[in-house]
């Protein structure tokens, strides 16, 4: 009886003890794999901060005109007779693109011109004559009158008939056509549109305080979105001599080259007016910035202390920044991180100070201080 009483009991002592102790193994399994969850290490993307030569510069939104443009039309009324022009067409100074039907007034120059004639031929006559004995010097005063007024009726008529035939007052390149052959056109209606496109101007307004920062013959570079990474020249020509007493702001015109004609009047600009020598920042893809309330902070890859396995690994450091000016993808930082430190660009918003971290740098965001715009 006692020794079935022993063996029951080491039996029940091995059960429990096996109980026991798989629990422990469990606890300490759990334990392990939480410790691995609690803090797993995160991917992220990285850039090497480094400097940058940036030269300061304003910037501007303006609007393009051009250096000389202007709708055509005519001073007198009339019927369209000949439309020598297409539309789109480039013209050359003084080249005729419309006549209005112009018969009766060309009879009436002629008939002017008949009498001018003859008004000339007697006053020829009569001035050949020996004056005060065949005629009078009253007889001769008068055909000089008369010749003369007759010459002046012929240079009114001759003005109304040019007038009913339109030349480009310059040369440049035509919009589209308004109107068409027969139509009967009042005076003053618009034919087509001329506008010069070898220079455009780029109308653009400066705040007051920047004035001491530009003058005439200042190099300016212009951008519009439809040409995405593409600048023209030019230099400003002309600063208005008052500020705008509601803004503050004071009017400057640029003059801009203009090859190939891509630029159009009326468009929008982005205008950089570059000024002084250039200037070393420390520059960062603007991803890489966190904002919060307690102030601007980037993340900094470096290595750990010592990885969970005893391996060396790399963890995010939290870095509080001071910002400086931005250009394009990029901005500047004055404080809190130096060259050759390696920063997150991509990933932060998953870390904290101290997290473990992976570096995938296969895909980069975009970092360029004059991005191009890609239409999806």
């Amino acid at each position: 009886m006692l020794r079935r009483m022993l063996l029951m009991l080491i039996a029940v002592g091995l059960v429990l003890g096996g109980i026991v102790g798989f629990q422990a193994f469990k606890a300490h399994i759990i334990k392990r794999v939480m410790a691995s969850f609690a803090n797993p290490p995160q991917t992220v993307s990285t850039i090497e901060a480094a400097y940058q030569s940036w030269q300061p510069q304003l910037t501007a939104v303006g609007s393009l005109t051009a250096v000389q443009g202007a709708s055509l039309s005519l001073e007198v009324p009339g019927i369209v007779s000949e439309i020598d022009f297409k539309s789109g067409q480039d013209v050359q100074e003084g080249q005729v693109l419309l006549r209005l039907r112009d018969d009766d007034d060309e009879a009436r120059l002629r008939a002017l011109q008949a009498t001018a004639d003859l008004a000339r031929i007697t006053y020829e006559r009569d001035r050949r004559l020996p004056p005060g004995r065949v005629i009078s010097q009253a007889s001769l005063d008068s055909d000089a009158a008369n010749f003369e007024n007759a010459e002046a009726q012929v240079a009114t008529q001759r003005a109304i008939v040019d007038q009913k035939t339109l030349r480009a007052p310059f040369s440049g390149h035509l919009g589209i056509r308004a109107v068409d052959l027969g139509q009967y056109l009042p005076a003053g209606t618009a034919v087509v549109g001329l506008q010069a496109l070898g220079t455009l101007f780029a109308d653009f307004y400066l705040p007051q305080q920047d004035l001491s920062r530009i003058k005439v013959g200042q190099s300016v570079t212009a951008a519009v979105d439809a040409y995405p990474g593409r600048n023209f020249a030019g230099r400003i020509v002309a600063i208005n001599p008052n500020v705008d007493p509601a803004s503050r702001n004071v009017l400057v015109r640029a003059q801009l080259a203009n090859p190939g004609h891509l630029l159009l009047p009326g468009m929008f600009a982005t205008l950089a007016i570059g000024t002084g020598a250039e200037e070393q920042h420390i520059t960062l893809p603007a991803t890489a910035i966190a904002y919060n309330s307690y102030g601007d902070l980037v993340f900094v890859v470096v290595p750990a202390p010592k990885h969970a396995e005893g391996q060396p690994g790399l963890i995010a450091e939290q870095r509080f920044v001071t910002l400086g000016p931005a250009r394009g993808d990029q901005i500047s930082v004055t404080k809190g991180v130096g060259a050759g430190d390696i920063v997150v660009t991509a990933g932060q918003m998953k870390l904290h100070n101290g997290s473990p971290v992976v570096v995938n740098n296969t895909v980069q965001p975009s970092d360029s201080a004059h991005p191009v715009l890609v239409d999806p």
